[in-house]
């Protein structure tokens, strides 16, 4: 159970970039918690995505004011500098890139980091990967980009699958947001929303989202909490 309801609601953020600072002003305004997945070695690095043939702002916020854009939220790792760690060869590489990047981030937010999102498109992880980071880290649970459409508890956390992206799948996230308000849960279910911030600058949909964030607000059966709190008991 989550704060004693069967009901969870959660986000997951990747890449520490400039948007997460507006969309946790609208997480905060409804009453939401997320998770940000952050490259250690890349904040205050500038930059910008070409995305449907657009241009898109990737600046990644600075180290000194991540304690304050996130206060309330989780940060978790996203490796030092977002390799795709299928193709690292070296197991002690994929180590380093999880582990350091976990340890930074510990030191810089004063708590123990123990989440992790697996960096790069699909496929972004295997089991071999997902072994190593489990044997050989202090991450205790680590999320792929591999959408389930579910809201089961599942068994393997180091290969964690949420349940929508938020814009890919718009039309499924505000039909599962309406079945899940309307779930009568006899066991523990959570409702995983995964993305990028900067994705909302792509076709302007804030608004949409926010209306996704009001839709859901408010329940007195769901938890809304960070990731951390949905899946570690």
């Amino acid at each position: 159970m989550f704060n004693g309801k069967m009901k969870a609601l959660t986000f997951s953020y990747d890449d520490g970039v400039t948007q997460d600072i507006r969309l946790i002003e609208m997480l905060n305004k409804y009453g939401m918690k997320a998770t940000f997945n952050i490259n250690s070695n890349l904040l205050g690095k500038g930059g910008e995505l070409i995305r449907e043939g657009q241009r898109v702002s990737h600046v990644k916020v600075n180290s000194e004011d991540v304690r304050s854009i996130y206060a309330g939220h989780e940060i978790a790792s996203h490796t030092l500098t977002h390799p795709l760690l299928i193709k690292i060869e070296d197991d002690k590489e994929i180590i380093r890139q999880v582990e350091e990047d976990r340890i930074k981030l510990s030191e810089l937010l004063r708590y123990e980091v123990v989440g992790f999102a697996y960096p790069g498109g699909k496929p972004n992880f295997d089991s071999r990967v997902a072994e190593i980071i489990k044997n050989n880290t202090g991450i205790k649970y680590a999320r792929t980009t591999v959408t389930n459409h579910a809201y089961g508890i599942q068994e393997n956390l180091f290969e964690f699958m949420p349940t929508v992206h938020h814009i890919a799948e718009f039309d499924n996230l505000f039909k599962m947001g309406e079945e899940f308000i309307n779930l009568k849960a006899d066991k523990p279910s959570i409702f995983y929303i995964w993305g990028h911030s900067y994705e909302f600058d792509i076709h302007n949909t804030w608004y949409k989202f926010e209306e996704f964030l009001k839709m859901m607000a408010g329940k007195d059966d769901i938890c809304y909490c960070t990731n951390k709190e949905a899946l570690l008991k």
